[in-house]
């Protein structure tokens, strides 16, 4: 027998019947309200939410089928639904804004099958990119690996919801290169396939790329059939630091067109002292700086740093350091994939602010962009840094402030922002719109693409219940 667990006091009444029917469902383990839980999955140190913005309840389901029976309930009783995969996204992705329930994925985290032939895997969306990658090395798919490189503790359900990418973006793209086809559960509790495992089809309207990168609003991922890649071979890091930032772009903008690396990575001063400060042990410049990776059959890596370090050079270079030792290549880019975690350093205060943007824009208009972002961070009283994806024109810049410092620090983050836009750029080129962008997606799409997207979610979630009020507003 088991007991229905008391709904909370800031739930309507009504509620309780939804409750009733996931008691039924679930076994007594797939159900949590525990205060500490439900804050944790709508609120993190580089997402905060407001405390108001958090679930009733945690939901855990371990099949598609549990998924729809959730979403049927939910539908009936018209509950709001946030879904939660690894936790690592930004921009208030995860606020529960209307309460309701956070259906968690951890339990649906295996990999199913993996297709050695046609270099692909099934997964299910619980299962982080680390995990799988270790699980390929160790077993049948040897020499494959899954090349999108988020934070580390993402999780495959949100990379797709947040279309992410990483440092591996330069060489392999984003997320939405990477999957072949979809199983996604709708509002309503509909199960949709968009497709099998060929490389490419044109049945029909994309519904797999409607999904990928729609944050939860259109539908649940229960699995996904994800491509794999041949693991490089003899990969190279470089180190390379500079003077100024301006060099440093030129350096990498030259290799860029060199069609040479398979990541160009920058940090700039202010982060080289959040990654010492995080990081101790290694004692890096605390000077603008290139991570590089090389790699390829033979001399090919040898032979793409000696192109790097003249180019380099060229720009004023101060210190250019190369490795293809395996664990030194570990060690120097997991200070770079750590970087945004180091940055949490930075707080003075438990109650300080990180705050982000991550605009990206034309190559071309890279350096005009940091330079100007740059000058603008000088004047500001509070911790500022900027570092991203040179490869692909995407740029972090990322704010650590006190609460009181929270309105001088938002109108930074919008001109950087603004910035983008005029540089025939983007407000967002990873991290997605969620809460906090909603009012400048206005400025980069305009009103009738504002009209389109409603139009889209109301046809998909007529009742408004998947992930509300992300993307666009809510009108109930």
């Amino acid at each position: 027998m088991t007991t229905t667990p008391s709904p909370p006091p800031s739930i309507p009444s009504s509620h309780a019947l939804a409750l009733d029917a996931f008691t039924t469902l679930l076994p007594p383990s797939s159900l949590c309200t525990a205060p500490a839980a439900l804050r944790a999955r709508s609120h993190t140190p580089w997402s905060p939410a407001a405390p108001a913005a958090t679930p009733w309840a945690i939901l855990y389901p371990s099949s598609t089928a549990d998924v729809s029976a959730i979403l049927q309930i939910c539908s009936k009783y018209s509950i709001p639904v946030t879904g939660y995969a690894g936790g690592t996204s930004l921009g208030g992705a995860l606020a529960a804004s209307r309460q309701g329930v956070c259906v968690d994925f951890a339990r649906m985290d295996r990999v199913l099958e993996v297709g050695v032939e046609d270099m692909d895997v099934r997964v299910q969306p619980g299962v982080g990119w680390v995990e799988m990658n270790a699980l390929l090395k160790e077993g049948e798919g040897k020499g494959l690996f899954f090349p999108v490189d988020p934070a580390p503790g993402a999780r495959v359900g949100g990379m797709i919801a947040m279309s992410c990418s990483g440092t591996n973006a330069y060489r392999y793209g984003t997320m939405k290169a990477w999957v072949l086809s979809l199983t996604v559960v709708l509002a309503d509790g509909t199960v949709v396939r968009t497709g099998g495992r060929s490389r490419k089809s044109v049945a029909g309207y994309d519904l797999k790329s409607l999904v990928i990168g729609s944050e939860g609003t259109l539908g649940l991922v229960t699995e996904a059939v994800l491509r794999l890649a041949k693991v490089p071979e003899n990969v190279h890091v470089v180190i390379a630091v500079f003077e100024s930032i301006g060099a440093a772009v030129q350096a990498a903008l030259g290799i860029v067109r060199e069609g040479i690396g398979e990541a160009v990575e920058f940090v700039d001063a202010n982060g080289m002292r959040a990654t010492n400060k995080a990081m101790p042990g290694v004692v890096w410049e605390e000077k603008p700086t290139l991570f590089l990776k090389f790699a390829g059959k033979g001399e090919i890596a040898v032979q793409e740093t000696e192109i790097a370090k003249k180019l380099c050079y060229q720009n004023d270079c101060k210190e250019f350091r190369v490795s293809g030792d395996e664990k030194q290549v570990e060690a120097w880019w997991a200070a770079r994939k750590a970087l945004a975690r180091n940055l949490l350093s930075m707080k003075n205060d438990p109650t300080d602010l990180f705050l982000s943007a991550d605009a990206a824009v034309p190559v071309s208009k890279f350096a005009q962009f940091v330079e100007e972002t740059e000058e603008e961070m000088r004047g500001a009283g509070f911790f500022c840094g900027q570092m991203g994806h040179i490869g692909d024109g995407n740029v972090h810049t990322a704010v650590v402030c006190a609460e009181k410092d929270r309105g001088e620090a938002e109108i930074l983050l919008n001109k950087v922002r603004r910035r983008a836009l005029r540089l025939e750029g983007t407000i967002t080129g990873e991290h997605g719109v969620g809460l906090e962008l909603r009012d400048l997606l206005v400025e980069e799409v305009g009103e009738s693409g504002i009209h389109v997207l409603r139009m889209i979610k109301k046809a998909l979630d007529p009742k408004g219940l998947l992930n509300v009020d992300k993307v666009v507003t809510w009108e109930c």
